[in-house]
């Protein structure tokens, strides 16, 4: 038998969380194999089989383990089963609706109206009244086989419009749920912010028509050669590392009886991942392209989607960017990711009737919000920063040098 310990994680991380095992007791696996995930107070990672062999699993799903704990064990002398290398995605193949990506026609049985979806499945009559009465078919609770919608189910819902798909009425039920190391960690991060800082926040807002333009006029030869879309994260985060340089204050953070100033810009992307929030960290991010920024952000995004990240990934960083306008946010005072001294908020984009030169008109309006710690960063610091990141994101030309052409070509 081969011993499956707790991996160490962290130099601050003692231990762990068993969420899931992947692989059940008994079951042949093989070498390097994902079997289990864990969580720790950070970040969720994997634990891969070291030999093949049979599985026991030695911990439950919920139980904490100590670093160095053993998790599961594998017996190496175990016989591989006959016919392990069948491929585990054909029972759910052979499972699937008979109406695939290839358009190919489905058994009379099973076929649906045409005005519905070939994934949902219904009867003759179901789809006949759905399709009568405009019902949703999404948000009706089958009962039938497979997942089948019927008659009834159709009744039922066209009984009780604006229900919850299978939301039972009246319900009174509780349910506890124990909370997660990393909700922990995000709690406890989050209430120690706002104790130990001076939490202060200025707004403004930012015309978005200029971006908004040249995303439009660009967006196509700039995915074609660089093989990534032109967002929103890499003008602000550009915006944000140039006024970072003008107010290194607003880049630095209290250490003791000491400043600590940075010559360099390590952003967090505050990121909604599965587990919980996340800030992974784009390194020296001012010395980044607009290519570079938006690769590096779809990777993180996708790591924190996936529960991938690395705790080297998430450690660190100077500065954060949130973007609370992805979930609808107009307005908001994000808490700042101590022990940095502020945070950049981006809100949703709305167009609202600005005055331009006396006249108004409509443009693409969207809130800036810094939060910052008053004991490092003065009034003057934080407003003249949040209104250089408006200046440059209304001139994104600027964002080459980080200063009007025409004035850096007259010296002024």
């Amino acid at each position: 038998m081969i011993d499956i310990k707790v991996p160490a994680v962290g130099e601050s991380i003692n231990e762990v969380t068993l969420v899931k095992w992947l692989k059940q007791e008994g079951q042949y696996v093989e070498r390097d194999e994902v079997i289990a995930e864990l969580e720790s107070e950070k970040a969720t990672f994997e634990v891969n089989a070291e030999k093949a062999g049979t599985l026991k699993t030695v911990g439950k799903e919920g139980d904490t383990l100590k670093i160095g704990d053993v998790v599961a064990q594998i017996d190496e002398t175990a016989t591989r089963p006959e016919g392990q290398a069948a491929p585990a995605a054909q029972p759910a193949a052979q499972a699937a609706p008979a109406a695939s990506a290839n358009g190919a026609a489905q058994p009379a049985a099973q076929a649906p109206v045409t005005s519905i979806s070939n994934d949902i499945k219904a009867t003759p009559v179901a789809a006949a009244i759905i399709t009568d009465k405009k019902v949703d078919a999404g948000k009706i609770k089958p009962s039938g086989t497979g997942g089948k919608i019927l008659k009834n189910d159709v009744l039922e819902a066209l009984a009780h419009p604006g229900r919850a798909v299978g939301k039972e009425l009246f319900t009174r039920a509780d349910r506890r749920e124990k909370m997660s190391n990393l909700r922990k960690t995000v709690s406890r991060r989050l209430v120690e912010a706002k104790n130990t800082t001076a939490m202060l926040t200025t707004f403004n807002e930012v015309d978005m028509s200029p971006i908004m333009a040249l995303r439009t006029k660009y967006k196509d030869k700039f995915k074609e050669k660089h093989g990534v879309n032109l967002g929103f994260m890499s003008f602000f985060t550009k915006a944000t590392c140039y006024a970072l340089q003008e107010w290194p204050a607003v880049n630095a953070y209290i250490d003791g009886d000491e400043l600590v100033y940075h010559d360099y810009c390590d952003i967090s992307i505050a990121v909604s991942a599965p587990k919980g929030l996340v800030v992974p960290v784009i390194r020296n991010a001012e010395s980044l392209s607009m290519a570079d920024i938006e690769k590096k952000v779809v990777e993180l995004a996708t790591k924190a989607r996936d529960n991938k990240l690395s705790m080297e990934e998430m450690q660190g960083g100077t500065f954060t960017i949130t973007n609370g306008g992805v979930f609808g946010s107009l307005m908001s005072t994000p808490i700042i990711n101590i022990p940095q001294s502020a945070i950049l908020g981006m809100h949703k984009i709305e167009e609202r009737a600005v005055v331009v030169n006396g006249q108004i008109v409509v443009r693409p309006m969207m809130y800036l919000a810094v939060s910052y710690d008053h004991r490092i960063i003065d009034g003057r610091e934080s407003v003249s920063f949040l209104v250089r990141v408006k200046e440059l994101l209304e001139n994104p030309d600027q964002l080459l040098f980080g200063k009007d052409p025409v004035k850096a070509l007259l010296e002024l």
